[in-house]
Parts: C-alpha cells; structure tokens; sequence
C-alpha cells in the first residue's frame, strides 16, 4: 500500500498549490496540514461571476472564469481556481482548495478536500476529507466516506494517523461509476475505473479496472395473482 509517495498517485507539476504536500510525511497528512495552508494562503476575492441566488461567504477566493451558479452555498474558508462550475445546490464547506477546470457539482457537498485541476464531481456527490488527482471523474451520486461508524481513530496499514475522518485518495484520471462508495481511508491509484454501484476500499493499484458485479434474478410474475 503505498501512503507515502505522491507521485505513485498525482503529477503536481501543473497545481499552483503543490506545497501543500511538502510538510506531509504520509499521504493523509494533508488533513491536518489543510486548514493553515488555506489560512496562509486565502486572499478572499471574487473574480469569476457568482449568479443571483447564490451566497458566498467572506473568506472565498473565486478565480477568473469560474461561475456559482443559483442555489449554492460556499461557505469556506475555500480557494476556487479559475474555471471552475460550481453548480446548484452545492455546499461548499470549510478547508475547500480547488484547482482549476473543476467542477463540483449539483447537490453535492465538499468539505476538507483538494481538487486538482480538470477534476469533477459533477452530481450528487460527498467530498469530504479526501483528494481527487487531475481529471478524476465521479459518476453520479458517488460517496466518499470519511468516518468509521464507531467514531474511533484511523488506522493506516497499521499506522495511527491520528485522524477520525480521512476520506479517499484518487489518483490522477481514475473514474468511478455511478453510485461507487468507499469507505474511510481508500487509496485509489492512477487510471483506476470502477464499475457502478461499487463498494471500495483499501488499496487499488494504478491502472486496473475494479469489477464488482451485484446478482440480478429474475422470477416469472403473474400480474393475476
């Protein structure tokens, strides 16, 4: 499993905000490293075009080009890159930190995630805790765990991360069908694609297609009965 290497998962060479990762010794460090680096770096500005009925908060920076369309609520601390959608009914929570070319998406709700550039979670989505690589597409109404349902601490292939929620790690021009969950602390290499209604966990190497298969019966029906 690798937790370690960024590179296994991500090409940063293009995202204005790779020194984030560099105080990070594993992968899932960046929760904790998230909020200051917002911090740090938030110079709240609106420079794309937010649509009347959309609200966003005072500690927003929105990138030239990007659009919030009615319905939604960024409340942040959040830096949107530009280019960006971020489409009706989206909340936007706390420690959000797109690229650009994003989209987050309609009735979705993010919250301590990275975005990078040209990645998109277009529909009915969780973010939370969680990093999508470039160009990672979610398929409608994909759910991206991040806590254990006992409340307890994360463990990491034995390691004690310290952390109650980290989410999903995917990397770099994966996608994931419709209706995918993965539950708490998944890492998902390079070019993974994972087939509807999947249930993930652990870790997924680079390059593979995950084929999880629900039985489908069928039984004669007598609508006379």
């Amino acid at each position: 499993m690798e937790i370690k290497d960024f590179s296994y998962y991500f090409d940063l060479s293009d995202f204005a905000h790779k020194d984030l990762f560099e105080g990070c010794k594993y992968i899932f460090d960046f929760i904790k490293i998230l909020p200051d680096y917002i911090k740090k770096n938030l110079k709240p500005q609106i420079l794309g075009k937010v649509m009347p009925g959309a609200y966003v908060g005072d500690n927003v920076y929105l990138g030239e080009g990007s659009v919030v369309q009615p319905g939604t609520w960024i409340m942040g601390p959040a830096i949107i890159g530009k280019n960006c959608e971020i489409r009706h009914g989206c909340f936007v929570g706390a420690n959000t930190l797109a690229g650009d070319n994003v989209i987050l998406g309609h009735a979705s709700e993010i919250g301590n995630a990275v975005f990078l550039n040209g990645s998109r979670a277009p529909h009915f989505a969780f973010v939370g805790h969680s990093i999508l690589g470039k160009n990672v597409n979610l398929g409608a109404g994909t759910k991206l765990s991040n806590l254990k349902v006992t409340g307890k601490e994360i463990e990491v292939a034995g390691i004690k991360t310290g952390l109650t929620k980290i989410g999903a790690i995917i990397g770099d021009n994966s996608s994931l069908g419709c209706n995918t969950v993965t539950q708490p602390a998944t890492f998902i290499g390079k070019n993974v694609y994972s087939y509807p209604l999947s249930l993930l966990s652990g870790f997924i190497q680079s390059n593979t297609i995950v084929k999880v298969r629900p039985n489908q019966e069928t039984a004669p029906f007598d609508p006379n009965r």
